[in-house]
């Protein structure tokens, strides 16, 4: 990780402990909060790049689980056993293909975030869809009892995602990372307990 105008505590503490990216940090709180991520589960990462989520729920899942990511960039030197990284763009991917290219998942996570414009209702939108996505991604891979976990940007629409999504679930909680920048309004919707229909 290079230093830049954006370095802080997390970014220093991810390059002493060897992590990719300071946002492991946020996966780490979220875990540790909800329990979500043990040893022998297979996990899915949507949009994996920079690899911290991926690195982090690997030394979860042991050698006996295994981590699919997916990204239109894979994760620099990183590449363990079993690590899987899908090229491609998480808009575009069929979902019935992805079901049948993986296996059912215990996990699935999502850290994607759109480029932003600093508009902040164009922001929220591509986010909103994004969010959509992972979770029409989520709701055809994940196991009965399977965890997601989503990062959504702050606005009107996520009432009504919220709304959307919670019958799939046994819970879904808002939560907010300490790692999370101040500025920032992205919050990460966690669902416990996937329901399968």
């Amino acid at each position: 990780m290079k230093s830049n105008r954006w370095d802080d505590h997390y970014t220093e503490k991810a390059r002493e402990e060897k992590w990719l990216a300071r946002s492991v940090y946020k996966l780490q709180e979220i875990d540790s909060k909800f329990k979500l991520i043990h040893t022998r589960d297979r996990v899915l990462d949507l949009g994996c790049f920079p690899g911290s989520w991926s690195q982090y729920a690997m030394g979860k899942v042991g050698k006996q689980g295994d981590v699919v990511g997916i990204d239109l960039h894979a994760p620099k030197a990183f590449n363990p056993p079993n690590f899987r990284c899908i090229k491609g763009d998480i808009e575009t991917i069929e979902v019935e293909w992805l079901a049948m290219e993986i296996q059912p998942r215990n996990v699935v996570l999502s850290d994607l975030a759109p480029p932003t414009t600093g508009i902040r209702d164009t922001d929220v939108s591509r986010s909103m869809f994004l969010a959509e996505k992972a979770a029409q991604i989520a709701q055809a891979l994940l196991k009965n009892k399977g965890h997601f976990v989503c990062k959504i940007f702050e606005g009107e629409e996520l009432k009504s995602f919220k709304s959307k999504i919670s019958p799939s679930f046994k819970q879904l909680r808002l939560f907010r990372p300490k790692a999370t920048r101040k500025r920032s309004r992205e919050v990460y919707l966690v669902g416990t307990g996937f329901i399968s229909n």
